[in-house]
């Protein structure tokens, strides 16, 4: 594989996360925005134009189509991202989906079990798994500095504009706090303790029948615990925190995207000894994740070790349950032309 060459990715819709990722993919080398698509082609045209895209789509079929397109990057709603990330991996195109990856199990395990069978590069952007910081605590956990692990606290959240048809509460588009920001906490926690053996929720939900908020407690064998929190109701700080019977990780607001770390250790004479480990941000955030995913295209690579497939599948089972519990019921997403 030619480790140099220059990846095209089509970007899939044009709303506000497409332009942030899109801006950082900018700052990727050996990376080229080969096309856009939406449904509307006045939109489509003026991303193309802004981030210097040669082809401007009116739907997804003609950017999978395109043979200058390497990466299909999904950044679509929740609801429609299952029929477009289908389209794409049966025309044997990489994927790079915004998390949530889907909006149930039973459609990520589907996804996920195409992708393996079609031997085609698949991935939910969760791209904290990427940020050096967070990498750094996952480095710790394993190497044994905090001891064994005991309890994770990760809290994510915002107050969401007050407006019934935003896509955060729209249950067609599979709006709700879990599928938005929940995926945050829950995907740390499982970063670093693997799929828990039990767990317990309670929130709310809005009129229209998706979670407002909701809390968690996910338990594992042996004891360990996370206490999680997601919310489109609160300011939440956005601070973790991973106890160890040999010290602690601390990561200040906004947890996901730190630019701090804080490692206490703990001796048995009792004595804090606090090691602060600082990170600089590439871009808005993304840029480690875009390059990572690139790299992986050019070596042939289906997955990347920062967030393997198995991975969205264990999130998406927590999240899953979660949502079944508190009663919200996504309906099936009309086709994606």
């Amino acid at each position: 594989m030619n480790s140099e060459r220059t990846i095209g990715w089509g970007v899939v819709s044009t709303g506000n996360i497409a332009h942030s990722v899109t801006d950082d993919l900018r700052l990727v080398e050996n990376s080229e925005l080969a096309a856009v698509s939406s449904r509307e082609p006045a939109r489509a045209e003026a991303f193309a134009r802004e981030f210097g895209a040669e082809n401007a789509y009116d739907d997804v079929d003609k950017l999978i189509a395109d043979d200058a397109v390497d990466v299909v990057y999904v950044a679509t709603p929740h609801a429609q991202h299952a029929p477009i990330v289908t389209k794409a991996v049966e025309a044997g195109k990489a994927v790079l989906c915004e998390k949530a990856f889907s909006t149930s199990l039973s459609e990520t395990e589907k996804l996920v079990g195409l992708a393996q069978e079609k031997g085609v590069f698949c991935m939910e952007a969760v791209w904290s798994r990427f940020n050096p910081l967070i990498v750094k605590a996952r480095e710790m956990v394993a190497e044994g500095l905090i001891g064994d692990v005991r309890s994770i606290s990760a809290e994510l959240g915002f107050v969401a504009p007050d407006e019934p048809e935003h896509r955060l509460w729209d249950p067609e588009l599979g709006g709700g706090a879990l599928l938005d920001v929940g995926i945050y906490p829950v995907a740390f926690a499982q970063m670093l303790l693997g799929a828990p053996a039990s767990m317990t929720v309670a929130g709310s939900l809005t009129e229209r029948g998706v979670d407002a908020e909701a809390g968690m407690m996910l338990r594992w064998d042996g004891g360990a615990r996370a206490h999680l929190e997601a919310s489109l109701v609160s300011p939440v700080p956005g601070a973790a925190v991973v106890l160890g019977t040999k010290g602690r990780i601390e990561i200040p607001p906004r947890f996901h995207a730190p630019a701090l770390l804080r490692y206490v250790h703990t001796p048995k004479r009792g004595v804090e000894e606090p090691e602060l480990h600082e990170g600089a941000r590439e871009g808005r955030g993304y840029v480690p994740m875009l390059r990572s995913v690139a790299q992986a295209v050019r070596e042939g690579r289906t997955e990347c070790a920062e967030m393997p497939l198995s991975d969205t599948v264990d999130v998406m089972r927590i999240l899953d349950e979660a949502l079944q519990t508190l009663g919200v019921r996504y309906p099936v997403p009309a086709p994606i032309g």
